[in-house]
């Protein structure tokens, strides 16, 4: 539902607030306290006397002091139609049974009307602990704690601010969400003396507003994590611009493993390389369920090239961000192939798996001796002509690995005198899934505007301009970073905003027809430096979004789409109508792109904080990804960890011949399904104030659900982070040592699903840990588990209740799981207690079944056989159980008493 108070897209024109809103603006205005006209409890906040409060009746805390006249509050049961959302009408009324929790945090502006206006909205009543995630990138966001104005970063997209005096009064916690309105989207950035400052900006001169009186929203409550989901929903029927991840079906992917190209062949992927690296999985027993080939599938060019011929020496990421699509289907590498070429004539007989790793190793190579250039004509030295030299030998040699590549790939256009069939894209995924049937699902990777720079103008039939890259002035505190430099080197190839469905629907309709089941989005926020001429960034981003939406409507199932580099508020207010998977976190980097040896590993703790961190936000949108990894990375275990828990896709980027089956077979059934979590995981409510990455003493803590019981990650990130004076993420050295926490069952957040609630009740809980392989028992009231952890190291925590059951012989159960996976509660599809006696559990995967037993079973049968067992050290009771592909790997295991 649009506001009726937003701020139009006419030249320097402000709004007309809506009576009912003007009302509510002068009652505040004159210092009475917000209240609401449709709900019969009064609002918990309150505007008076310059201080904005947060309670009810005597009991109540400031928030903000010094609030200006200027600024607003307005109640959301007072603002909020039901009738009027376009929302489901479950969601409509859950909105309004909130209404009391929620309010609408605004400005007006005294003429003129401002494209861009920062308004001080108080001081930060402090020291008050708050969370917040911010952008560090264009692209990226990250987690920030703090206690103070001072301490909030620039463009921070929302703020949780702690309320302990109000702990259990409903209002405990309090959530800061910048929103988007009309033509404005907004951001939180530090003011002086402590002030919080909420920026409302269109990204065009031409587009001026001074009414912003929900331009943003507040939302009480004793539950951050129901908080998130109230205050989003608030949102969702308010704007009536994105629908929640409840609204949306998850793509099938999300419970299937999967290979990912980027890692292995960067921007040289080719047909007979993505062959070998998916043979190699499925010859392992791990075939992958879904391939992403990455960027450099697509037919792109630059300024220079010829126009009709893919860019030449494309190799590592970054030399791609100035090239433009000049046509929608594949490259030349992809476009040759003909049908049945590695049917007849498979890799491993012709295919030097060694090539990818040798061309990347030269452009890297390339890569630093260019830097290492760059920084000596910085210090003045005058040798520069052998700089030179030796940067035109490494070419040469390049090219000649890249001739070679090419004569052996120019086999695959051999149609071994067939002469007929497919040919391109749509025969090599054809002949795929001939050669590997379990392969259900190939993405593709694209750029938001079709490659990095865009479309070449006279390329294809749609017009496309080249529009000059600028930035906006929040972005000027984030991370330098070479994509930007290189969007604001080259400008980008822009689609006129009427015709971006026709762009999404040229590309997309012909990769459905060639077998592509759906897309990686990346570069989404490009259009933020493109948008001046085009009504602003929310009006641009509206056009392309809406357009995008109905391509994958259409040609993905409506599923098949993958979001990244879009961390910024607006797209996930205006782009996620149909999106229902996206990154939670930035590129997981094998190394420091930056030179710091220590970056292998630091670099993983940060990734995987920004993940935990951003799915708090992420996951009312979507089901948050935590990306790729290595599985023979130094920090292997640690990802995998972290994947295995995280509700998430698992799939990773190993190069050809570089895995970790071992590692891979605790994360993936023997069918290239993974045991997701029912959840998604989120951090512990006693890391949501700290600084699990460079205090020295928080482990990072994040929980998840399986269907009979939770989970607890516990991951020592120490070492790394942002640092404001320098403006960049970077190790922290003296913080890379051993922490120690501790866990107990009340860590797991039973509460966020239906069907887990009543396991909050259970008097014991059997705790299973995966590193030291204990199984303890606890009560809610016990001393929690103490734990150390040392650099880079994790610990999961398998808590199942304890279920007492039995005729006069009262046994005590709780199911673990198989615990040679990582996630072992997730291998128990179903667990019946019976009344003769007996438990009967289906157990999905091969390996050892753990349950806590204080009683000895008198046998135990696997699918109606009889089956050994192993019972004693405190109730451990243990039986193998085999892959059986005929019943999905489902086995019947049965413990008589």
């Amino acid at each position: 539902m649009a506001p009726p108070n937003e701020s139009k897209a006419t030249s320097m024109v402000a709004a007309t607030p809506a009576p009912k809103l003007a009302a509510a603006a002068a009652a505040t205005a004159k210092g009475r306290p917000a209240s609401s006209s449709s709900s019969s409890a009064p609002c918990l906040f309150s505007l008076q006397d310059g201080e904005l409060t947060v309670g009810g009746g005597n009991k109540q805390a400031a928030l903000l002091t010094g609030v200006p006249g200027n600024v607003t509050l307005t109640p959301f049961a007072e603002a909020f139609d039901p009738a009027a959302s376009d929302a489901p009408r479950a969601l409509a009324e859950r909105a309004a049974a909130n209404a009391r929790r929620g309010a609408f945090l605004g400005f007006t502006l005294p003429p003129p009307a401002a494209s861009r206006a920062p308004c001080r909205v108080g001081r930060l009543a402090g020291p008050r602990r708050f969370l917040s995630v911010f952008r560090f990138k264009t692209w990226w966001s990250t987690a920030w704690a703090g206690a103070r104005g001072r301490d909030l970063q620039m463009e921070t997209q929302w703020v949780l601010l702690e309320v302990p005096e109000l702990a259990g009064a409903g209002a405990g916690y309090v959530l800061v969400l910048p929103l988007v309105q009309g033509s404005f989207r907004s951001a939180i950035f530090p003011g002086d003396d402590d002030g919080v400052v909420i920026c409302a900006e269109s990204g065009s001169e031409a587009v001026a507003g001074s009414d912003f009186r929900r331009i943003a929203y507040v939302h009480a409550g004793d539950d951050p994590y129901k908080l998130m989901q109230e205050a989003y929903l608030a949102a969702r029927v308010h704007l009536g611009t994105f629908r929640l991840i409840e609204e949306k079906a998850l793509p099938a992917m999300a419970d299937r493993f999967g290979w990912c190209t980027w890692d292995a062949f960067y921007l040289t992927v080719d047909p007979a390389g993505v062959w070998q690296g998916v043979s190699e999985f499925a010859d392992a027993g791990l075939p992958p369920r879904f391939l992403i080939i990455d960027d450099g599938w697509q037919s792109v060019n630059r300024e220079g090239d010829p126009p009709h011929e893919d860019a030449p020496g494309l190799v590592l990421g970054g030399d791609q961000m100035t090239a433009r699509l000049y046509r929608f289907d594949e490259g030349a590498r992809f476009r040759g192939y003909r049908e049945g070429a590695l049917i007849r004539c498979p890799p491993e007989l012709f295919y030097d798996k060694t090539m990818p790793k040798a061309v990347v190793r030269k452009a890297v190579e390339i890569e630093h001796t260019g830097k290492a250039r760059k920084k000596a004509a910085q210090g003045g030295a005058t040798d520069l002509p052998g700089f030179d030299a030796r940067i035109a030998q490494l070419r040469r040699e390049l090219d000649q690995l890249l001739v070679q590549r090419d004569a052996v790939l120019a086999n695959l256009s051999d149609d071994g005198g067939a002469g007929a069939g497919e040919v391109g894209l749509k025969a090599f995924l054809k002949d795929m899934r001939r050669r590997f049937p379990g392969l259900d699902d190939v993405y593709v990777w694209q750029a938001l505007c079709g490659g990095w720079g865009g479309v070449r103008p006279g390329a294809t039939p749609l017009d496309a301009r080249v529009v000059p890259a600028r930035p906006s002035p929040g972005l000027a505190g984030t991370m330098d970073d070479l994509a930007v430099d290189r969007l604001i080197e080259g400008g980008i190839g822009l689609v006129r905003p009427d015709q971006a469905g026709d762009l999404y629907e040229s590309m997309h309709s012909y990769l459905a027809g060639a077998g592509v089941t759906g897309v990686k989005v990346d570069v989404v926020h490009t259009l933020e430096y493109v948008c001046e001429e085009h009504g602003g960034s929310v009006e641009l981003a509206k056009a392309y979004y809406d357009g995008l939406s109905k391509s994958v409507a259409k040609n993905f199932a409506g599923t098949g789409i993958i979001a990244s580099m879009q961390q910024c508020n607006d797209f996930f207010f205006l782009g996620t109508r149909q999106v229902a998977m996206g990154r939670a976190g930035d590129d997981f980097w094998f190394e420091d792109p930056n030179g710091d040896p220590m970056g292998v590993y630091w670099l993983q703790g940060a990734h995987m904080v920004n993940c935990a961190y951003n799915s708090l936000w992420m996951g009312q949108f979507i089901r948050p990804d935590w990306d790729m990894f290595q599985s023979d990375h130094a920090c292997a275990a640690f990802h995998a960890a972290s994947r295995a828990i995280c509700g998430g896709p698992v799939y990773v980027s190993d190069s050809l011949g570089g895995h970790d089956f071992e590692l891979l077979r605790r994360l993936v059934f023997p069918d290239g399904t993974v045991p997701r979590c029912l959840h998604y995981a989120l951090p512990t409510r006693d890391c949501l104030f700290t600084n699990p990455l460079f205090d020295q003493q928080t482990v990072l803590k994040i929980w998840n659900l399986n269907k009979f019981g939770g989970v607890i990650g516990a991951f020592n990130c120490q070492g790394a982070g942002w640092d404001p004076a320098e403006r960049r993420v970077r190790g922290y050295s003296h913080c890379y040592k051993p922490v120690s926490g501790e866990v107990r069952p009340a860590d797991v957040d039973w509460s966020q699903r239906e069907e887990t609630a009543a396991m909050a009740n259970a008097a014991s809980y059997a705790v299973y840990r995966c590193q030291t392989k204990e199984l303890l028992l606890m009560t809610p009231h016990s001393e929690p588990i103490q734990f150390t952890l040392q650099p880079s190291s994790f610990e999961l925590f398998t808590f199942a209740p304890v279920t007492t059951f039995g005729g006069a012989a009262k046994v005590r159960f709780a199911p673990i799981g198989l615990v040679n996976l990582l996630n072992c509660g997730g291998a128990i599809p179903d667990v019946e207690y019976g009344g003769g006696g007996e438990v009967r559990m289906k157990v999905k995967g091969a390996g050892r079944l753990l349950v806590y037993s204080d009683v000895k079973p008198r046998r135990s049968l696997v699918d109606g056989c009889e089956a050994g067992f192993e019972w004693g050290n405190g109730g451990n009771l243990m039986v193998d159980v085999t892959w059986k592909p005929e019943k999905d790997g489902v086995s019947h295991v049965v413990f008589c008493y």
